[in-house]
């Protein structure tokens, strides 16, 4: 994590002033589709960094089945809270959903010449950590959450980290 932080520190709060957002208002697959929901331009001041919300939605149904989100940048936030977040209404859990859109997800990331993404999980939480390790992702560390970060002040205490190298073939 330390090395992840310098690298963060060296380049500013992570937050790129002349971002641009760009056209990935659906982003179709074989078995899911993403359908934006909306785009949240970054904040400087609270240190989050711009992020492209997605409806997860079945291709063959138009069936909303989760969401998941990517946010561009880097800064100490995104090491514990992550660039993708996804969750999957419960009663399609199971079917790979979440390993789907998170495959398709990353043209965003690449777009905006990101190659490797910080996913992370409640060391509990077995599915997203499933999940994680279904498309490649690595275990890095098992952290305990800084006191002051909000994820800690709302009871959460670790935080599994997984790096996805986007460029890395997955075999």
């Amino acid at each position: 994590m330390l090395k992840y932080v310098k690298e963060v520190c060296s380049i500013g709060r992570g937050i790129n002033v002349n971002f641009k957002f760009l056209d990935f208002d659906l982003i179709t697959g074989k078995d899911v589709t993403l359908c934006m929901d909306r785009k949240i331009p970054g904040d400087e001041g609270k240190g989050f960094v711009p992020a492209y919300k997605y409806h997860i939605v079945l291709t063959a149904s138009d069936e909303i089945v989760g969401k998941i989100d990517v946010r561009i940048g880097n800064n100490e936030n995104l090491y514990y809270g992550g660039h993708i977040g996804y969750s999957i209404i419960e009663k399609y859990r199971g079917k790979h959903y979440a390993a789907k859109a998170c495959q398709l997800i990353k043209q965003v990331a690449l777009a905006h010449s990101m190659e490797d993404l910080i996913i992370t999980c409640n060391p509990d939480n077995i599915p997203s950590r499933k999940t994680c390790e279904y498309i490649g992702a690595k275990l890095k560390e098992i952290v305990d959450l800084p006191p002051k970060n909000d994820m800690y002040l709302e009871g959460e205490r670790q935080k599994c980290i997984y790096e996805w190298s986007l460029t890395e073939p997955r075999y």
